[in-house]
C-alpha cells in the first residue's frame, strides 16, 4: 500500500537540493499508493550521519518542510557519492503521525534507517525479543524491528557486509514487504529487497550497461547453516543469543564478478528503486523487476543481485527491460485531474485492449498470452473469476457472457472471502484472476491457493511484470494505461473487454454462436465512438451531481448485463464522495430494499433494451407507487421508459453484454462530480489507496 522510492547518484555529481528534489518528486509520483504521512532520509551535511524528515499529511507538506529548513539541510553543497531513501505511508500499524512514518531508524544515531513496503506479520515476538535486549522503541509500526534488529547483528558482527546482515534479517521476517536499507556504517551503498511487495530498479548511465540480463548469486553455504536454524521463531532467538550460525567472512565467500553485475565499478550512474514504474520513467526507461526474496546491493556504484537458495522454478538472471511507457501518460494535461483524464481516456484505453487482438475484417480474436492455452482450457469443468473490488465487478460484468459462450459453469468470488472459506479446488479448473496492479496481496493469496491445488492460473492485469503476471501460467494484459487515480476506472472497461474477447475465442468454432459471435465483435467495433457520445454527457452528469452532493444516500439499482454498472457505480460513490450508497439487484427490491424507498431517497436505476427491461420496468413501477423519484440511466431516443423518471441520462444502445460499459460511464462522472462539489480529494480518497499489497 505504501509507496517507496531511493536514489543513488555515484560519480554523479548533484547538490542536495537536486537529491531532495528528486525524492520529493518520486513520492508525489507513488502518493496514490498512500498519502498519510511521508518522509526521506539523506546524508548530513558533515557525511557522517543520517538527517531524517518526516512529516504528517500529504508529500506537499513534507516539500514545505524541506524547503523550510533549507539551510540546515545545505541545499547547496554537492555530493559526488549519495544515497537518500523515501517513502510516502498508508497507514496499517499506527496512527498517521511523524512519529510513525518512515524511514524508520536503529536508534537514536541513526546507524541504520530503513523503508518499507508491507506488513510484517511477527514483529511482536521480535520487538519482545529486542526489548530484552535492551532496545527502545519510539512507535507503534511493525517497520520499527527492522532496523533494530540489523543494529543488533551488526553490533555483534561489525565485519559483516551489509548484505549480509540485511540476509540475516530477512530470514526473521513473516509478511510482506519491499525494502530499502542505508546506512552511515556503508557510506554510498544500498541494499534492497522483497517479498510479497513489489520493487524495481531504474538504472541511468551514460555508458553502455554491460549486460541485460543479469546473474543471479547464490549463498550455498549461508543457505545451508540457515537452514539449521530451524523455526523462524527459534532462529530468531538463536541469532540475538550469544551464538551464531557461521557466516564466511568478506574475503571468504566472495560472490562478487564482473558478470554478475549490471555496471562497472567506479563508472558515472544513477539507480532509481521504487514500488512502481511511474516514480522513474521521468529518469530512465531501463528497468529491473526485482522477485520475491532477490536482495539487490549497490557497492561502488556497481549492482549486483543475490539470493540465498535456488528454488525449483529460479530463472538464472534478472532481465533489464526497456519501458513502453511515457512521461505525458503520468501527466495530467489539460485535466484537473488524475481521473478525470483517465475518464476521458477511454475510447482509446478500449482501443489499446482491442488493438492486434480483434480483427474486425474477418471476425477473428487473437490473445497471444493465453493462446497456447486454450485446448486445455476448453476442457476444463468451470472457469473462477477472482478479484477484489473493481476487477471483482469486472468479472460479475461478463459472467453471464461467459456462460453463455463457453457452456461452462462460472463461479465469481472475492479473493479474501474464497481463502476464508478454503474453496474446493481441482486440477479441471481454471481460475482467472483480475489485478490492475497485479499486486493485489489477497488475489495473490488465492491465486497460490489454488495453483498448489494444480488449476490452471489465467492472470489479467494492467501492469507488465506485476507477481501475478510472474506467477500466473497465462495470462491477458490489458493495455489500459497508467491509472494513478486511486478509483479505477478505464481499467474497469479493459477488463471487461479482456473477458469478452476470451469468451469469443472459447465459442470461435462454434456454428450455432456465429451469429451471436458477429454481433459481438460489431459492438466492440462501434464502441469507442460510443463511449465518445456518452462522455459528452458530462455536463448533464455535473447538473445531476449539483442535485445530489448534499444527499447522505443513494441507491443504484439494476438488473442482469447491468448489475455490475449498480456495484461498480455505488463503489464510486462510496470512494470519491464518502456518501452510502448500495448497488442493487432490481430483483431484490421486493425482499427488503423497498422499505427504503421515499420521495427524499435518490434512486438511480439502469435500464436498457435487454432481455430483462420488462422486469426492470415492473421494478422502476414499484419504485414510483412509493413516491420514489428515479434517475434513469437509459438508452437514447427510449420515451416510454423516460415517461418514469425524474431526471435522465441517454446512453447510445448496443449488443446487451457491452451496455455496461456504455452506462458506467456516467456512474463515473457523477460521482466524479459530487466528489468536486463536495470538496472532497478525487485522486486520493481518504484511508485508501491504489495498491491493495497487504491483507
Amino acid at each position: 500500500m505504501c509507496g517507496i522510492f531511493a536514489y543513488l547518484n555515484y560519480l554523479t555529481p548533484k547538490t542536495r537540493k537536486d537529491v531532495l528534489e528528486t525524492l520529493i518528486k518520486g513520492l508525489q509520483r507513488l502518493e496514490y499508493r498512500g498519502y498519510d504521512s511521508a518522509g526521506v532520509g539523506i546524508d548530513s551535511a558533515d557525511g557522517k550521519g543520517i538527517v531524517l524528515v518526516k512529516k504528517r499529511g500529504k508529500v506537499q507538506a513534507l516539500e514545505n518542510e524541506i524547503l523550510d529548513n533549507g539551510e540546515g539541510l545545505a541545499f547547496d553543497k554537492t555530493e559526488d557519492i549519495h544515497l537518500g531513501i523515501a517513502h510516502t505511508r498508508w497507514a496499517t500499524h499506527g496512527v498517521p503521525s511523524e512519529v510513525n512514518s518512515h524511514p524508520h531508524r536503529s536508534g537514536e544515531e541513526n546507524d541504520f534507517v530503513v523503508v518499507h513496503n508491507g506488513i510484517i506479520t511477527n514483529y511482536k515476538e521480535i520487538k519482545t525479543l529486542l526489548i530484552e535486549k535492551g532496545f527502545k522503541f519510539e512507535s507503534e509500526t511493525d517497520t520499527e524491528v527492522i532496523p533494530k534488529l540489523i543494529k543488533h547483528i551488526f553490533d555483534q558482527h561489525p565485519h559483516d557486509t551489509f548484505r549480509e546482515l540485511v540476509e540475516q534479517v530477512i530470514q526473521q521476517l513473516e509478511g510482506a514487504f519491499a525494502l530499502c536499507f542505508k546506512s552511515y556504517h556503508f557510506p554510498g551503498e544500498l541494499v534492497a529487497t522483497r517479498r510479497g511487495s513489489p520493487l524495481l530498479i531504474g538504472i541511468k548511465s551514460q555508458t553502455r550497461l554491460a549486460t541485460d540480463h543479469v546473474p543471479i548469486l547464490y549463498s550455498k553455504e549461508l543457505t545451508r547453516t540457515c537452514r539449521k536454524l530451524g523455526a523462524s521463531l527459534e532462529g530468531l532467538n538463536y541469532i540475538l543469543g550469544d551464538h551464531r550460525p557461521h557466516v564466511p567472512e568478506r574475503g571468504v565467500l566472495e560472490r562478487r564478478q564482473s558478470t554478475s553485475e549490471v555496471h562497472a565499478e567506479n563508472a558515472p550512474v544513477e539507480y532509481f528503486f521504487a514500488s512502481d514504474a511511474s516514480a522513474v520513467i521521468e529518469h530512465t526507461n531501463r528497468v529491473m523487476y526485482l522477485q520475491d526474496d532477490d536482495v539487490a546491493v549497490v557497492h561502488n556504484g556497481a549492482l549486483s543481485i543475490h539470493r540465498l537458495k535456488r528454488g525449483l522454478d529460479d530463472t538464472h538472471a534478472r532481465e533489464i527491460t526497456t519501458l513502453k511507457m511515457e512521461i505525458q501518460q503520468i501527466m495530467k494535461g489539460n485535466y484537473t485531474t488524475f481521473m478525470q483524464k483517465e475518464i476521458f481516456e477511454q475510447p482509446e484505453s478500449v482501443v489499446n485492449t482491442m488493438r492486434g487482438r480483434v480483427c474486425f475484417d474477418d471476425n477473428t480474436v487473437v490473445l497471444g498470452g493465453i493462446k497456447d492455452y486454450i485446448p486445455e482450457i476448453r476442457r476444463c469443468k468451470r472457469l473462477m473469476l477472482i478479484g477484489c473490488g473493481t476487477s471483482y465487478h469486472s468479472a460479475i460484468a461478463t459472467r453471464q457472457l461467459l456462460e453463455e459462450l463457453t457452456e461452462l459453469p462460472v463461479m465469481v468470488d472475492l479473493a479474501s472471502d474464497f481463502l476464508d472459506r478454503s474453496t474446493p479446488v481441482f486440477r479441471d479448473d481454471v481460475c482467472f484472476f483480475m489485478s490492475q496492479s497485479g499486486e493485489t496481496a489477497d488475489s495473490l493469496m488465492a491465486l497460490r491457493y489454488c495453483k498448489q491445488r494444480g488449476a490452471l492460473i489465467v492472470g489479467i492485469t494492467n501492469t507488465v511484470g506485476s507477481t501475478i503476471c510472474r506467477e500466473s501460467h497465462c495470462g491477458i494484459h490489458i493495455n489500459a494505461g497508467p491509472e494513478i487515480g486511486v478509483a479505477s476506472t478505464k481499467a474497469y472497461t479493459s477488463q471487461v473487454i479482456s473477458l469478452v474477447m476470451f469468451g469469443l475465442i472459447m465459442c470461435e468454432d462454434s456454428i450455432a454462436k456465429q451469429e451471436r459471435r458477429s454481433e459481438i465483435i460489431r459492438g466492440l467495433k462501434r464502441l469507442p465512438d460510443d463511449i465518445r457520445t456518452v462522455l459528452a454527457k458530462d455536463n448533464d452528469c455535473h447538473n445531476l451531481a449539483k442535485e445530489l452532493y448534499e444527499k447522505k444516500s443513494l441507491l443504484v439499482m439494476g438488473r442482469g448485463f447491468n448489475y455490475a454498472t449498480c456495484l461498480e457505480g455505488a463503489l464510486k460513490i462510496k470512494e470519491l464522495t464518502y456518501m452510502h450508497s448500495e448497488g442493487l439487484l432490481a430483483g431484490e427490491l421486493k425482499h427488503g430494499p423497498l422499505a427504503l424507498v421515499d420521495s427524499s431517497m435518490p434512486v438511480i436505476m439502469v435500464l436498457t433494451r435487454d432481455s430483462v427491461h420488462t422486469k426492470c420496468m415492473n421494478a422502476l413501477q414499484q419504485v414510483t407507487a412509493r413516491d420514489g423519484r428515479p434517475i434513469l440511466i437509459c438508452e437514447i431516443g427510449d420515451t416510454e421508459t423516460m415517461k418514469f423518471s425524474s431526471r435522465c441520462i441517454q446512453v447510445p444502445h448496443t449488443v446487451d453484454c457491452l451496455q455496461g460499459i456504455l452506462t458506467v460511464i456516467p456512474m463515473q462522472l457523477l460521482s466524479y462530480h459530487i466528489a468536486v462539489l463536495k470538496g472532497c480529494n478525487v485522486d486520493c480518497p481518504r484511508n485508501l489507496a491504489k495498491s491493495v499489497t497487504v491483507e
